[in-house]
C-alpha cells in the first residue's frame, strides 16, 4: 500500500490551437512526507516542462489500492469507492466498511472491468459503492532505481528527492533535475521551478 499525496501543478501549456495556456494539472506521487512528496514531483515533471511551473498544492490522497493498465487507451483515471460486507462472529449481524481504489482505465464500463479484474484475489465480498473520473493526469509510485541515473552527472545531490526536501522554506537553489539546470526557489507561498537560462533572463 502507498503513501500518496496528489500534487497541482500550474504551468503555461501549449494547447492544440496553437495558444498557450495557464493550466492547472493533479498527479499523484508515492512518498514518505509532504517535503519528499514536493521534491518527488519537482524530479518527475521537470524534463517535460519546458518553462516555469509552480507547485500550488499538496494534500494526501486516500487510496488502498492502485490498479495500473498498459493499454494504450487506458488514459483516465477513476476513483472507486468499495464496500465490504463481512459477519460478526459473535452476533452474526452484517459489518459495512469503505475504501478507495484508484483505477486507470479507458472509460466507465472499462473501470469496472479492470477493477473486478484487480479484485480477484480478494476474498472477502464487496459491493461498488461509486465510480467517478478524476482530473489526475499522471501517477508515480515509488522506485527504488538509482537516482543518479536519471538527474545528469552535474547533480548537487546524488538523491534529488532528499536534497530538495531538506531545503528550508525561504531558500532558492540551483540543481540539477533530468540533466537540466534548474531554479528550486522556496521564498513565496508556493515552490517554483524556474529552467536556470530563463530564471538569468528574468533577473534585473
Amino acid at each position: 500500500m502507498g503513501n500518496w499525496f496528489e500534487c497541482k501543478i500550474r504551468y503555461e501549456k501549449l494547447m492544440e490551437t496553437g495558444m498557450n495556456k495557464k493550466v492547472t494539472e493533479p498527479y499523484l506521487v508515492d512518498a514518505l512526507s509532504f517535503t519528499e512528496a514536493e521534491a518527488r514531483i519537482i524530479e518527475e515533471m521537470t524534463p517535460f516542462i519546458t518553462g516555469e511551473f509552480t507547485i500550488s498544492d499538496i494534500k494526501r490522497a486516500n487510496y488502498s489500492e492502485i490498479f495500473t493498465s498498459d493499454e494504450e487507451s487506458a488514459d483516465r483515471w477513476f476513483k472507486c469507492k468499495l464496500i465490504f460486507i463481512t459477519l460478526d462472529d459473535k452476533s452474526g449481524a452484517e459489518k459495512k466498511s469503505s475504501t478507495q481504489v484508484l483505477v486507470q482505465a479507458a472509460d466507465l464500463r472499462d473501470a469496472v472491468k479492470k477493477l473486478d479484474e484487480g479484485m480477484k484475489g480478494t476474498m472477502a465480498d464487496y459491493q461498488i459503492g461509486m465510480i467517478a473520473e478524476t482530473a489526475i493526469m499522471d501517477v508515480y509510485p515509488y522506485t527504488s532505481e538509482n537516482i543518479e541515473e536519471t538527474i545528469g552527472e552535474n547533480a548537487n545531490s546524488p538523491v534529488v528527492k532528499r536534497f530538495i526536501a531538506s531545503l528550508p522554506d525561504g531558500c532558492k537553489t540551483t540543481i540539477t533535475v533530468g540533466g537540466k539546470a534548474v531554479v528550486v526557489d522556496k521564498t513565496g507561498k508556493d515552490t517554483v521551478v524556474t529552467p536556470e537560462a530563463e530564471h538569468k533572463r528574468a533577473e534585473p
